[in-house]
């Protein structure tokens, strides 16, 4: 059984994911540079021999965690800066492990328990709006069975925008994405914790609305308990496994 446990299920690659390799591929290798310009969908489908919906999905992902820029009547463009790093760091998400892992989560919450501070004290009557967007369009997708990762990522970067601390959210965009893929490969987000993340989402919010730091960060540092939690399990594991290595030995 000790063996069998060590076989890892085998992740059959989707169009969309393929897409999104071949773009970071060329992003990493400088063929694609910080505003370079995407051919139109159309050609793409056709090079690629794929349906526009695997493209439109593709570059929807990319835009979600700020890699790509569509802009109004000039198309899908590289956005930002120091691409190279950001996706060196995302697609090495999945050899993440141990000590690695435990800092990417610890500077996560250093992240967000300053952001949500900032978010409540700095945030705009627009502000509201696109949390309460954000949050609404999470509920949905957890009502209908669906893990809401996307959403739930968007309902974070919100806050950090709100912050009025544009690096803030930068780093965010480089630290959260890895952490919620690498749960999602492992299965943590599950156990029918989604409506309590509802909930917690929910009391972040309205503490921001209240221009009320203090019980923002309390709220930010709860919802974020498990995922604290669960590297702390990951260290014991580790640490576990190397007593037993030794006693083997001796």
């Amino acid at each position: 059984m000790e063996l069998l446990n060590n076989f890892q299920e085998i992740v059959i690659e989707k169009p969309v994911d393929k897409i999104i390799n071949q773009i970071k591929d060329l992003i990493i290798s400088g063929q694609l540079k910080p505003g370079d310009k995407l051919p139109p969908e159309r050609k793409m489908c056709e090079k690629l021999g794929t349906s526009r919906t695997y493209v439109r999905d593709a570059i929807r992902k990319l835009e979600f965690y700020g890699i790509l820029k569509t802009q109004p009547q000039s198309g899908t463009v590289v956005a930002g800066l120091g691409m190279t790093a950001l996706e060196g760091l995302i697609s090495d998400v999945l050899k993440l492990e141990g000590n690695d892992f435990e800092s990417l989560v610890e500077s996560r919450l250093i992240l967000e328990t300053n952001a949500v501070r900032l978010a409540a004290q700095r945030r705009t009557s627009e502000d509201i709006i696109r949390l309460e967007d954000a949050l609404k369009a999470y509920k949905n997708k957890v009502n209908k069975g669906d893990s809401g990762i996307d959403e739930d990522l968007m309902f974070h970067l919100k806050i950090a925008e709100a912050s009025k601390n544009t690096m803030l959210k930068s780093m965010m965009l480089i630290v959260t994405p890895d952490i919620l893929t690498y749960f999602m490969k492992h299965s943590v987000c599950e156990n029918g914790r989604n409506k309590n993340r509802y909930e917690e989402h929910h009391a972040i919010l309205e503490s921001i609305k209240k221009n009320d730091p203090e019980a923002a960060e309390n709220h930010m540092s709860h919802h974020l308990g498990d995922l604290v939690d669960y590297t702390h399990s990951i260290h014991s594991k580790q640490v576990n496994d190397i007593q037993r290595l030794i006693k083997t030995k001796n």
